[in-house]
């Protein structure tokens, strides 16, 4: 028997201000980025699962937009520490999970997304989760997308 078990991803405000004040300072200091390091851009927060369960199997996805928009989540691959290493374009895994909602979309419809991509996002999530306590996510914002206008979790079965 398996039980459901919804994980909502949260926003590590403290981790993308660490991110932002790299860009910040590369800039004031007219330095280049390491060969290989991923910058944060403008549109973009970390945001960050925590598991309190290891064993999981990826049931689905809880998007909801509550405007047209785009959302794009990358998953790292790491244990990242900022603090001590900067974000390499390497870290960051395939696929993606896109999400959106079109203009010409019913306000009740539900959001669109890549449903093949969103699948194996999730089962690679469940895969890494077993040997994990916490994840870090890049959150992309376009087309009308914020961080206030989102509502975004998975939802994983558990061995009982």
């Amino acid at each position: 028997m398996s039980t459901e078990l919804e994980l909502p991803f949260r926003p590590d405000n403290q981790l993308t201000e660490v991110m932002r004040l790299r860009v910040q300072s590369l800039q004031q200091r007219g330095q280049k980025r390491q060969d290989g390091e991923r910058l944060l851009r403008p549109n973009e927060a970390v945001y960050r699962l925590d598991f309190s369960k290891q064993s999981l199997h990826f049931s689905h996805w809880t998007v909801q937009l509550a405007q047209v928009g785009r959302l794009t989540i990358t998953a790292t691959s790491q244990l990242w520490t900022p603090d001590l290493t900067n974000l390499m374009t390497r870290q960051l895994l395939e696929p993606v999970g896109t999400f959106w909602k079109a203009p010409n979309d019913a306000r009740d419809a539900p959001v669109q997304c890549f449903e093949a991509d969103a699948h194996e996002f999730g089962e690679r999530i469940a895969e890494l989760a077993k040997v994990r306590k916490v994840m870090y996510f890049l959150f992309a914002f376009a087309e009308g997308c914020s961080p206030e206008t989102i509502d975004c979790s998975i939802t994983f079965s558990v061995d009982s």
